[in-house]
């Protein structure tokens, strides 16, 4: 099942959200045969997240690790009750690269129906100076702070290692939202010469209006790649509150 979902993010019925103007959050672009191509690198680290700790630090993990070869100095945790995620070095992108586990479609599917979907406002901990108005998917944020100190020490220390100025984040449904958090965590965190990149495929809705219109204004290079066919960007429902950010396409 999730090998056939990345193969229809990366069809031609593959959209994106179009630039981020507020007034044309719900719009997406189509793209073409070689727009897809530019973001199959990011769908192969999306799916390089559900392989296994020991797989992963070795990048020995299959189709991904074989496609994206020489990915450097990879630190993973996986878990049975949460996210798993890895942060690694990719020289051929001169990035760091942070991606987090998502879920089968059908797990996910009832993950957004439970009690987690009530949103929240974020951990001022992590989040200093967000007003309360913004709130996010309370399961999402959960998820996204039992792992951000661990990953920002990982992303701190190749920072010192490799010298680098770009981190990039992806995740498919579950760990794209997390990601999308993550990288607002990083803009708190991290210095402001650091380029945050955000690409994730089938991501469902994070927060509300209020969080989407402070992704737009806090990050400036969010791409969501959607299949029209995928259920999970229409969960949880609008009825609830929620809405997506927006996004914008790659150069």
């Amino acid at each position: 099942m999730l090998s056939h979902l990345f193969s229809a993010i990366l069809i031609g019925s593959t959209t994106v959200t179009a630039s981020p103007a507020l007034v044309s959050r719900a719009g997406v672009t189509p793209l073409s045969e070689e727009q897809v191509a530019t973001f199959k690198p990011y769908a192969l680290l999306a799916r390089a997240a559900f392989c296994p700790r020991n797989r992963l630090e070795t990048w020995s993990c299959g189709t991904a690790c074989n496609d994206l070869p020489g990915m450097e100095s990879v630190t993973a945790e996986e878990s049975l009750t949460d996210a798993g995620w890895f942060v690694g070095y990719y020289p051929q992108f001169e990035t760091i690269v942070v991606s987090n586990q998502g879920t089968e479609p059908n797990e996910i599917i009832s993950s957004l129906t439970d009690a987690d979907f009530f949103l929240a406002p974020l951990e001022p901990s992590l989040f200093p100076g967000v007003p309360n108005q913004v709130q996010v998917h309370d399961g999402f944020q959960r998820s996204q702070a039992g792992s951000a100190q661990a990953k920002l020490d990982v992303v701190n220390a190749l920072i010192a290692k490799y010298g680098s100025s770009s981190v990039t984040l992806t995740g498919l449904g579950r760990g794209g939202a997390i990601s999308l958090i993550d990288a607002l965590y990083f803009s708190f965190q991290l210095p402001t010469s650091i380029k945050l990149k955000v690409v994730t495929h089938g991501m469902p809705r994070v927060g509300n209006l209020k969080f989407a219109e402070y992704i737009d204004t806090h990050l400036s290079d969010v791409s969501r790649v959607t299949n029209k066919h995928d259920p999970l960007p229409t969960l949880p429902g609008r009825f609830l509150g929620y809405s997506h950010t927006s996004g914008s396409l790659l150069p």
